[in-house]
């Protein structure tokens, strides 16, 4: 915000470590993605981490994006008809985002806070959060994606599988392999030493 003084010291070092993880081909990637998914219209952003910050802060470019992963007719974020320029506006229009990209189904800890984007405090986090929605979006396969399906990874999906009765009943005779096998050596036909005499 507007009273935020340069960085000394050890906050200065958590910063440009934070700074660091910004990845500037994902974000090549990202833009692609975001233009192929919401169309011409949002532009493209300046390369660079500033640019791609100015490009999202006011939430529209989001809110569009997550938009367009729903069918017609059920979006979860309403959009302004003129983009917000009061700080607070701009700061809910990202909110509306982020808890539209959870109700999609992005891991609470892949969402980034609101202060990430409008601060451009971590714009990694940023990033990693339309990298799990994009994910999210590939996986789902419902026909809402758009662009290149190898920009992102498919998410691994619950593989069900069924058993029949007499399969079930068939496992129970087996014997697992931390309990030991009841195969191989075995104690018949042995004896040690000589019988026990007993003499009345």
């Amino acid at each position: 915000m507007a009273n935020k003084g340069p960085a000394y010291g050890m906050s200065r070092d958590v910063q440009s470590k934070i700074e660091k993880k910004y990845d500037d081909e994902l974000e090549d990637r990202l833009v692609e993605w975001i233009v192929a998914q919401c169309g011409a219209g949002v532009g493209r952003p300046e390369r660079g981490r500033l640019g791609f910050q100015v490009w999202l802060k006011n939430g529209i470019v989001l809110s569009q994006l997550v938009n367009s992963l729903y069918p017609s007719g059920s979006k979860p974020v309403k959009i302004p008809d003129t983009p917000p320029t009061m700080v607070f506006k701009q700061m809910e229009q990202i909110a509306q985002f982020l808890k539209a990209a959870e109700d999609y189904g992005v891991v609470k800890t892949d969402v980034f806070q609101t202060v990430d984007l409008f601060e451009a405090k971590d714009m990694a986090a940023v990033q990693r959060t339309l990298m799990a929605l994009g994910s999210l979006a590939v996986t789902k396969n419902d026909g809402n994606y758009h662009g290149d399906p190898n920009w992102f990874m498919k998410k691994a999906q619950e593989h069900k599988r069924e058993f029949t009765e007499s399969q079930l009943k068939e496992g129970k005779n087996v014997i697992g392999l931390q309990m030991g096998t009841n195969k191989g050596a075995s104690q018949a036909g042995m004896s040690y030493g000589r019988p026990r005499q007993i003499i009345s």
